[in-house]
């Protein structure tokens, strides 16, 4: 039983809408600085946060490969 990577650009639905809200905890930074939180493996980049954050983000807008939030409270 190897790793298998989940790809979620074809064939599979995101686990995120756009418009909708989630609470999130915040794993680790991008190289832009922006905080990273993943739901069910999938990545969400949210601006002005730092890894240990726990917070509500409504999603702005969802890629092949990744989802950009704002923090709503």
């Amino acid at each position: 039983m190897g790793y298998q990577r989940r790809s979620f650009s074809r064939g599979f639905s995101k686990p995120v809408e756009e418009g909708k809200e989630y609470n999130v905890q915040i794993t680790d930074t991008s190289r832009r600085g922006d905080g990273i939180a993943k739901v069910e493996g999938y990545i969400i980049f949210v601006p002005n946060t730092k890894p240990g954050d726990n917070v509500k983000v409504k999603i702005v807008s969802v890629r092949p490969r990744f989802a950009v939030a704002e923090v709503v409270g």
